[in-house]
């Protein structure tokens, strides 16, 4: 099945598929755009974008990027743009999915004062596309319902999508992101979500969770390296909360089992201490630190977008792209062992961090 169950996550990756659409169209145009998602009282889910939009109706005879022909029409890859942000988390199928796993989806699309909409019925078209009252501003709403009878439940969780928009929103530094719920009784609940400074928020917020007191030398660079087709974004940060974390991301995807970008994350950490170290006399030439004893006290976001991704394993958690490693390595590397160069104060209290550790054993 294209969204692999008819349970809650399958409902879920219905929804991210949708907002995954809208987040590529907001991220391909000119910034500062945002996707606005609301669970409706009866169980509908609306998502409004500000992205560039493009014509409704397919492009003549090559099925185009119409709105029309991504509802109706299983095909490559329609995203569009380089390095995109991979919100869901099975295959990608987009439009056509929710189109043809709800009772009822209606389509809107206002540009220049004027409005196309379309109504559909479980991937079919149950109307022609009309002109319609429109609003000022430029902007496309996908509504859906979710079929009841090929889903167990068609409940959407607020907790499981506000957390998730959020991780997506802290991955695409500038990207606004809302969800409201108007499904209370006592009244709609709303959250919203947009971070300035991307991953460095990110480790912000992870090292907080974990305890720390707030902590002002993150340590963050984004890079594009053509040798990996795509970019790379990094922040880290040693503390005080004594636990190590390292969270990876490939197009927004979290790759909760690795892969070559943590592994060249890793592998570029212990080269820059190494290398500090032996520069000052505390490690003799031929010896290494252990990067087990490197990334304790770490907290660290790596995250890559890349054009071609690929994914090891079944649940598609584990990135396999080769050049990866070797391009962070790199980066991280130079990044960093400039940072320990030129903060040797903070430099100094990570290096004896590492050795009290060894000595304690």
């Amino acid at each position: 099945m294209w969204v692999g169950s008819t349970g809650e996550r399958g409902l879920h990756e219905v929804v991210l598929q949708v907002v995954g659409w809208s987040v590529n169209r907001v991220l391909a145009g000119a910034g500062g755009g945002s996707v606005d998602v609301t669970l409706t009282h009866d169980g509908g889910v609306r998502v409004v974008d500000n992205g560039p939009v493009g014509p409704f109706a397919a492009d003549g005879d090559t099925g185009g990027r119409g709105l029309e022909a991504l509802l109706t029409r299983m095909s490559a890859d329609e995203r569009g743009g380089r390095h995109i942000a991979d919100v869901s988390h099975g295959g990608h199928a987009g439009l056509f999915v929710a189109n043809a796993l709800s009772s009822r989806l209606t389509a809107e699309e206002q540009r220049g004062g004027t409005c196309r909409v379309q109504e559909y019925a479980r991937g079919v078209a149950a109307t022609l596309p009309a002109a319609a009252e429109s609003m000022a501003g430029s902007k496309t709403i996908i509504a859906f319902w979710p079929d009841t009878e090929i889903f167990e439940t068609t409940r959407c969780s607020f907790a499981m999508l506000a957390k998730r928009f959020q991780q997506v929103a802290f991955l695409n530094r500038g990207l606004g992101i809302s969800l409201t719920d108007e499904r209370p009784a006592g009244g709609a609940r709303a959250v919203s979500f947009r971070f300035p400074d991307g991953v460095r928020d990110f480790v912000t917020s992870l090292d907080a969770e974990a305890g720390a007191a707030p902590h002002p030398d993150i340590i963050g660079f984004e890079r594009e390296d053509p040798r990996m087709a795509g970019t790379m974004e990094v922040a880290m940060l040693w503390s005080g909360s004594g636990q190590e974390q390292i969270r990876g991301f490939a197009n927004s995807r979290a790759t909760r089992e690795g892969g070559t970008h943590v592994d060249g994350f890793r592998d570029g950490v212990r080269a820059a201490v190494t290398a500090y170290a032996r520069e000052r006399g505390l490690l003799v030439a031929d010896n290494d630190f252990c990067g087990d004893r490197i990334s304790e006290s770490l907290t660290a976001v790596v995250s890559v977008k890349l054009d071609r991704p690929e994914y090891l394993g079944a649940t598609r958690e584990l990135l396999g792209n080769t050049d990866v490693r070797g391009c962070v390595r790199q980066a991280v590397r130079e990044h960093l062992g400039n940072w320990l160069g030129e903060q040797s104060e903070q430099a100094t209290q990570v290096v004896d961090r590492i050795f009290r550790t060894i000595h304690q054993d």
